[in-house]
């Protein structure tokens, strides 16, 4: 088992930028890929970004690709989402996510994700 305990969202401007951590505890971290989704209202939860379990791949959403960056530190249990230049749209719940797959098979569709957090919500305003 995987607990997931994501922090660092809130209330930014259009423009600009927030950090997302996710804190993982229980299994050992580097077993499991890591990655972001998010939710806004009245859509499906969508895939926003993945990292393989050593950090040495990235995924990333279309729509996210040149503004978030995921990153991970195993030493520390965490995983990171780096948000730039944020838009209105990028307003949602965001859910940090693992799964016991290699991210290459796991990464873009949040199907059968094996571990999910409570989720932290992350609003931009124009």
């Amino acid at each position: 088992q995987v607990q997931l305990v994501e922090s660092g969202g809130g209330l930014v401007q259009a423009g600009g930028s927030l950090r997302l951590s996710c804190a993982a505890s229980g299994r050992t971290f580097s077993s499991v890929a890591a990655g972001w989704f998010r939710q806004a209202p009245g859509k499906e939860r969508e895939f926003v970004a993945a990292i393989s379990r050593w950090g040495g791949r990235t995924y990333y959403a279309d729509s996210v690709k040149g503004r978030f960056t995921i990153s991970r530190d195993n030493a520390k249990n965490t995983v990171y989402l780096e948000m730039n230049s944020l838009k209105p749209e990028d307003t949602a719940v965001y859910y940090c996510a693992a799964d016991t797959r290699a991210a290459f098979e796991w990464w873009g569709t949040p199907t059968n994700t094996d571990y999910w957090g409570q989720g932290t919500q992350v609003t931009v305003s124009s």
